[in-house]
């Protein structure tokens, strides 16, 4: 199974710094294998890609970083971004497998507080357990990108630009 099986579009705007290859362990959880550097060049591609998959619903990561063998601040500032849209969404973002290299740049900028690091994927999919998944539900519109808040699963119409949403009980969104 491809990337874009997963994810459509996924590796339309990969960068050749960081590959990224997807699996699927549920509706909203999503490993990411992170191999290369993401730095200046690449953190945005970073940020596309992985805000696809976040925009499908996938707002339960798990960065397996054994291959990433650099970040620079602006990767971090990525990761940073990514965790606040999850978190947004009632998701999370785990860190596993860091190498000592990237372990010691979150260090220095402060972030190792910030960023839930596990040992294994189990204890990474099960860490999620705690991720509380309650109503009510904070997202943007995936058409005008404006922030909306919905009470309870159902059908809701965007102040903005007026597109019509539903929200299923496991908090996925779709168009209609």
């Amino acid at each position: 199974m491809s990337n874009n099986d997963i994810v459509p579009e996924f590796d339309d705007g990969k960068d050749e710094a960081i590959g990224i290859r997807l699996q699927r362990i549920d509706d909203r959880c999503l490993i990411l294998y992170l191999q290369g550097r993401i730095d200046i060049y690449s953190a945005n591609s970073v940020q596309k890609r992985v805000d696809r998959a976040i925009e499908m619903g996938f707002v339960r990561l798990i960065f397996d970083a054994r291959g990433l063998s650099y970040v620079s601040s602006t990767g971090v500032g990525t990761f940073v971004n990514l965790m606040k849209t999850v978190k947004l969404r009632n998701g999370d973002l785990i860190f596993l497998h860091i190498q000592p290299l990237v372990w010691q740049v979150l260090d220095l900028l402060g972030f190792t507080k910030w960023f839930t690091v596990v040992e294994d994927l189990d204890e990474a999919v099960h860490s999620f357990n705690g991720v509380l998944m309650d109503w009510p539900l904070i997202f943007k519109c995936p058409i005008c990108e404006k922030r909306l808040k919905a009470s309870k699963a159902g059908r809701y119409r965007c102040h903005e630009c007026h597109t019509i949403l539903a929200i299923n009980p496991e908090m996925q969104i779709s168009l209609g």
